[in-house]
C-alpha cells in the first residue's frame, strides 16, 4: 500500500503560523460584530474554511483563493455592513497565488471569477450603494495587489536562484576549459608531430628516391630502397591518420599553442633550406631587406610556413624545383614559398581530404596576427604568409571564433550575461507592472470614492435638526435647517414605503458613517409644506 507523502515540518508549521494569525484576524472581526453574529456561521465555519484552503494553497492556489473570496462573497449579505475579517485572508492567499503560480494567464482568470462572483451576488441581493463601492474598490484591492506583491517576491526570487545557477555553470565551465585546454595540447602536440616528423619522413623518402638512381648499386640494393620508400610513404599517411585522429576533439577556429613541440630555439630557416638541400631537394631561397630582430613567436611562424610549404612541395611534386623569398619590411615579414611546377599524378590521385598542415599553419599565422594565402601560381602552387614584427598582446580567438560560426568561452560567458539580463527584465515588468497597476486602479477607484463620499456627506441630515422640523411649516421656513442636498441612493424599500398622497419624498442620512447602514429620514413635501417626516430605520428589510 502506497502512504500519503507527509510534507516536512517546516511547511506543517508555516501553514499553521499563516492559519493561527488568519485565525486571530477572524476572531478579532468576530468579536468586533457583537452579539448579532453567530458563532457557527460567522467563528467556526471560516476557522475551519481557512484550515482547508491554507494546506491546499501549495497544491491548488487558485482554488484557495475563489474558496476564501466566497467568504467574503456570503459577507455582503449582512445587512449592517459588508466589511468582514475575510478580506484580510483573501489578500494573504492572492499573494501566495502570485508567488506559487508562475504564468499570469491562469491567476489573472481566476481574480476575474471572483470579481464575477461578487458582482453577481451583489446584484442578486440588490444590495445598497455602499456595499457595491465595496465590492468594486475594496475586493478588487485586495485580489490584485496581493497578486501583484506576490508574482513581485517570486521575480525576485528567481532572480536570485538564477544568479546562483549562473554562478554554478560558470563554475562548471571552468572545468570545461581546463578540460578542454589539455585536449588542445594534445592536439598541438599532434600537429608539431605532423609539422615536424613529417617534414623529415619525407626527406628521408626523397634522399631514398635519389639513392635508387645510384650506378653502384645492385638490383637487389635498388628494390630494397623502393620497398623501403614505400614503408616511409605508408608511415607518413599513417601519420597523417593518426594526427587527425589526435587532433579531432580540438575546436576549429581556436588557436595553436605556440612552442610546444617547435622548432628548437636554435634552428633557423637557414638551417632548415640547407637541409632540404642536402637532401636533395631543388630549393633555392633569397632574403631581401634589413634582417630585424624578430619576436621568437615570429621567428618560429615564419619556421613553420617554410617547412610546411617544403613538405608539401616534396610529398606532391618531387624533384621540382621550389623558390623560396623572405622580404623584411619596416613592420612585417613576407614569406612565399612556390613549386614551379603542377602536381603529378600521384598528387591527383591523393586524397582531397585531410589538409591538417596547411589548416593548422593557417590557424598559427592568424595568432601572430597576420595572413595565410594559398593557391596555385604558374602552374605550381604558392604559400605565402604576412607576419606583422609584432605580435598583437591577445590571441586572435574572438575573431576565428567568429569567422568558423563558434563562440569561445567569451562568448560562453556573454550567453551566461544574456540569460541574466533576460531574468532581470523580468523581474523589472513586474516591479512596474506591481507599481502601474496600483497607480491605475487609484486613478479610478480614488475619484469614484471621493464623488461616492461626497454624495453620501452631503446629504446628511442631524437628529436635532430632524427633531426641530415641524409638519405644516413651509418649506422656506424650514431651508436653513435642510442640508444642500438629498440623499441619492435610498434602498428599494424606502422607496416603495407609503406616502403622502401627491408629495414628493425626499431622503436624508442620519449619520456620515460612509461603510455601517444608518437611519434615514424622510421628509414629504406637497406646494412647499413639509406633510410628513418619518425614520426608517437602518436594519429593515
Amino acid at each position: 500500500m502506497r502512504h500519503p507523502r507527509i510534507p516536512p515540518a517546516g511547511l506543517l508549521l508555516a501553514d499553521g503560523a499563516l492559519w493561527a494569525v488568519l485565525a486571530a484576524v477572524t476572531g478579532y472581526g468576530f468579536r468586533d460584530a457583537g452579539g448579532a453574529s453567530s458563532p457557527v456561521v460567522d467563528l467556526l465555519h471560516p476557522l475551519a474554511v481557512l484550515a482547508v484552503t491554507v494546506p491546499l494553497s501549495r497544491s491548488r492556489p487558485a482554488v484557495a483563493v475563489l474558496v476564501v473570496n466566497g467568504l467574503c462573497a456570503l459577507g455582503l449579505a449582512d445587512s449592517a455592513t459588508p466589511a468582514n475579517a475575510h478580506v484580510l485572508s483573501l489578500a494573504a492567499l492572492s499573494c501566495l497565488l502570485g508567488v506559487r503560480v508562475a504564468r499570469a494567464r491562469g491567476p489573472l482568470v481566476v481574480l476575474a471569477a471572483c470579481m464575477g462572483v461578487d458582482v453577481a451576488v451583489c446584484a442578486v441581493l440588490q444590495v445598497p450603494a455602499v456595499w457595491w463601492f465595496y465590492t468594486l474598490t475594496v475586493l478588487p484591492a485586495a485580489l490584485l495587489l496581493p497578486w501583484l506583491a506576490g508574482r513581485h517576491w517570486r521575480g525576485r526570487r528567481e532572480l536570485v536562484r538564477d544568479g546562483w545557477r549562473l554562478a554554478q555553470s560558470l563554475e562548471e565551465r571552468q572545468h570545461l576549459v581546463a578540460e578542454r585546454a589539455r585536449l588542445t595540447e594534445r592536439a598541438d602536440i599532434a600537429a608539431d608531430m605532423h609539422d615536424s616528423l613529417g617534414h623529415v619522413l619525407s626527406l628521408v623518402a626523397l634522399r631514398a628516391g635519389a639513392l635508387e638512381l645510384s650506378p653502384d648499386l645492385t638490383d637487389g640494393d635498388r628494390a630494397d630502397l623502393a620497398e623501403l620508400r614505400g614503408t616511409i610513404a605508408d608511415a607518413v599517411e599513417q601519420l597523417r591518420q593518426t594526427v587527425a585522429v589526435l587532433h579531432e576533439p580540438r575546436r576549429e577556429g581556436t588557436e595553436t599553442r605556440e612552442g610546444a613541440g617547435g622548432p628548437s630555439v636554435k634552428d633557423t630557416v637557414a638551417d632548415l633550406l640547407g637541409r632540404a638541400a642536402a637532401s636533395g631537394v631543388p630549393v633555392s631561397w633569397e632574403r631581401r631587406g634589413a634582417v630585424p630582430v624578430l619576436p621568437p613567436l615570429v621567428e618560429r611562424g615564419m619556421y613553420r610556413v617554410v617547412q610546411e610549404a617544403l613538405t608539401n612541395a616534396v610529398k606532391h611534386a618531387p624533384g621540382r624545383a621550389v623558390r623560396v623569398g623572405i622580404d623584411h619590411a619596416a613592420d612585417h615579414t613576407r614569406v612565399s614559398v612556390v613549386n614551379a611546377a603542377a602536381r603529378d599524378e600521384r598528387a591527383e590521385r591523393a586524397p582531397t581530404t585531410g589538409g591538417r598542415g596547411l589548416t593548422g599553419l593557417r590557424e598559427r599565422v592568424l595568432v601572430l596576427g597576420g595572413a595565410l594565402h594559398t593557391g596555385p601560381h604558374e602552374g605550381g602552387f604558392r604559400v605565402t604568409a604576412v607576419l606583422p614584427h609584432q605580435a598583437p598582446a591577445r590571441p586572435l580567438r574572438q575573431a576565428a571564433a567568429t569567422r568558423s560560426g563558434r563562440r569561445d568561452d567569451h562568448g560562453a560567458a556573454s550567453e551566461s550575461a544574456e540569460r541574466l539580463a533576460a531574468v532581470r527584465r523580468t523581474a523589472r515588468r513586474r516591479t512596474i507592472a506591481a507599481c502601474a497597476a496600483p497607480a491605475a486602479a487609484a486613478a479610478f477607484f480614488v475619484p469614484a470614492a471621493a464623488y461616492l463620499a461626497w454624495q453620501l456627506t452631503t446629504g446628511v441630515l442631524p437628529p436635532s435638526r430632524f427633531d426641530a422640523l415641524e409638519p405644516g411649516r413651509p418649506r422656506a421656513e424650514l431651508g436653513h435647517l435642510l442640508p444642500a442636498r438629498a440623499f441619492p441612493y435610498p434602498p428599494d424599500h424606502a422607496r416603495s414605503a407609503p406616502r403622502p398622497p401627491g408629495a414628493d419624498c425626499r431622503f436624508y442620512r442620519s449619520g456620515r458613517d460612509l461603510l455601517d447602514q444608518v437611519d434615514l429620514y424622510r421628509l414629504c413635501w406637497s406646494d412647499g409644506v413639509l406633510v410628513a417626516k418619518d425614520t426608517l430605520e437602518a436594519n429593515r428589510n
